[in-house]
Order: C-alpha cells, then structure tokens, then sequence
C-alpha cells in the first residue's frame, strides 16, 4: 500500500501543474544597486544551516522514495547534487523503516553521493526511534520533519490523529544530535505557529508555502476525490509565509524558503527575505526525466550564475549582505501583512 502510494505521488506530482494559486513572490521587488563596489568574481554562493556548510544556497527538496522503482530517480538526483554541491533531502523514510526491502530507494543517495550533506525526511507522527532509524539509513547531515495536514486528512489512507505531532517534534529535537528541520509541504506556516515551533526548540524552519506543487490537488487525484476549489487552494502563499516567519524569528533561528521556486529570481527574492538555503523539489525530477543528469547538472549551474548576477545588481556580495538588502512588498501581500501586523515598511527601509 505505501509502495504503491509513493510511486502515485511521484506521477501526480509530475501530472499536475503548480497551483493552482501562485506563491506571490510577484508582489516583491528587489531594489537596484547601480554602484556595486566589488567585482562579480568575487561574489560568493556559500551559506550555513546552524553547522552544515553549504557551498550554495539550493536544497533539492524532499522528493522521493520508497519504492524500488524510484531507486533509479533517486540515484540521478543525488549524481546531480553531487556534482553541483547541491544539499538534497529525501522523501519520507517510513517506508524503508517498515519494510527492509525499499531501503536501498534512499540508501542509493547516500552510496551515490558519499560527501554531499543528506537530509533525512519523516512525518511529524515518526518517534525519536523512527528519527534515529531514518538518520542511519543515509548517514544523514540533518533531519526533515514534515508537517502535512492537509494532505493526510484528503488521503483516504491518511492520518487522522494529530494530537501527539507536537510533543513529538519536541522529543526529537530534544533527543536528536544533528540539525533538525521542520518544514511545510505546501500550506505554509504562520507566525504563530513558527512561534510555537521555535518554541519547542526548532532552529530551523523551511516554510513550504503554497504556490508549487499541490498534495492537497494529488491526493484528490490519486483517490478520484471530488473537492471543493476553496480546498485546493488551501495555504499561506510562500512570500506572505515567509515574511510572517520572518517577522518572528530571532537571529539563532535559520530559515529555508519553499514552495513554488522555479526562477533564480525568486531564489535572490527568497534570500533577500532572510532565507539560508531555498528548497526546490518537483522541477529537478522534471529536468531530469526531460533531459538527463548532464543537462540538469547545466541547468542548475545556469541558476546559480544567474543568482549571482541579481545579487551584483543589489550590491551583494555575500549571502549575509544579500540578506540585508532592502525590498518592497506590495499588492495583495501588502495588504495580507499589514492586517497581520508584519512591519512591512521595516524592510523597504533596510
């Protein structure tokens, strides 16, 4: 059942287009620097998660797993981040933790890429045990805990019981030795709820907005389900979701940016905002499956030029300067922020 589930997700995710509601990143504008005081040699991509260095700022999201078909997908996504410094998190690991025989589906990332920084991924109803499980099976850097409520309660098959999510998240930050994670998958995450997290003792957050690929829209599809478009449209839109979490964190608390990042402009956009590292998932499997790794391994080569030139054109140099950059808000964003009290004049006068 979970096998078959898995391979369901990896084709609807594929089949379906993002959205259908956009992740607003066009109600941002970056502000232009004419005088950079450097040269664009010297720009620097390199970022950190709490102690994990990355030499760039792309995370190839949690994807995949699962199923011994996808073995071969996840084999290519790891030769891609290998040979881009690329992070990459797998899917959900439940899987491999109920049956030994799908292991191999994320053991292949680790085998692949032997140095990269691997990021182990399971659901906010795993225990520490499960955590501890899922970290040796890939030898993983850090630890995803994914919050996906609105997938599970439109999955027939789906979770119904949340009561125990947060004391568990609690008990796996607390017991786990590597950088724990805990991330969205499509609905975003608001201030408050970011509030409670941090909390809990979570230092890192990815946001996962709404505006990319849609679980809610896949579940209905998988399951021939008849819902309402308010429900497909569920969720927090990544720019607004991530300017409300931003309006909370303090500076110990590191932020991931997802949920519809496909331009390299909304990657400078994502860390303009104050994002360590961005997570993109569904258009590396895309790339892949269209063209091969030796053009994706192009592609993303491509965008991290192209970031590079943006952050010249705002007069960065670093990531951590990139962060300090001025930016305006506006449209309905603005207005979403404003009656929610996040201070957006504060960051058109950085």
């Amino acid at each position: 059942m979970r096998e078959s589930r898995k391979l369901d997700h990896l084709k609807y995710a594929m089949l379906l287009p993002d959205g259908p509601s956009d992740n607003s990143f066009n109600d941002m504008e970056l502000i232009h620097n004419c005088l950079p005081e450097f040269n664009y040699d010297d720009i620097s991509l390199k970022s950190n998660l709490l102690d994990l260095e990355l030499q760039n700022p792309i995370i190839i999201n949690a994807i995949t797993g699962g199923a011994e078909d996808v073995t071969a997908i996840n084999k290519k996504l790891a030769q891609v981040a290998r040979d881009t410094n690329c992070a990459i998190a797998v899917g959900s690991q439940y899987a491999g933790i109920e049956n030994d025989l799908v292991r191999s589906s994320y053991e292949i990332v680790r085998k692949t890429n032997p140095q990269g920084i691997i990021i182990a991924n399971l659901g906010a109803y795993a225990n520490v045990d499960d955590a501890q499980n899922a970290i040796e099976m890939i030898d993983a850097n850090a630890l995803q805990i994914h919050l996906n409520v609105g997938q599970e309660i439109i999955m027939t098959e789906g979770d119904r019981h949340f009561a125990n999510y947060f004391s568990n998240i609690i008990s796996i930050i607390k017991e786990i030795d590597i950088p724990v994670i805990i991330k969205e998958v499509g609905c975003g995450i608001a201030k408050e709820q970011a509030e409670k997290l941090i909390s809990a003792g979570a230092k890192i957050l990815d946001i996962g907005g709404k505006g990319g690929t849609n679980f809610i829209a896949i579940e209905a599809s998988r399951n021939e389900n008849e819902i309402s478009s308010d429900l497909i449209n569920w969720g927090i839109p990544t720019l607004i979701s991530a300017l409300e979490v931003k309006s909370v964190l303090t500076s110990d608390i590191e932020l991931i940016i997802s949920g519809g990042i496909r331009k390299s402009i909304d990657i400078v956009k994502a860390l303009t905002i104050g994002a360590s590292a961005v997570g993109i998932a569904k258009p590396f499997v895309e790339k892949i499956n269209n063209d091969g790794v030796g053009k994706t391994i192009n592609w993303v080569e491509g965008l991290l030029e192209d970031i590079k030139k943006y952050m010249l054109l705002t007069g960065a140099d670093n990531l951590q300067k990139l962060k300090n950059k001025p930016f305006v808000v506006s449209g309905n964003s603005a207005k979403w922020l404003e009656l929610r009290g996040v201070d957006i004049k504060g960051f058109a006068g950085r």
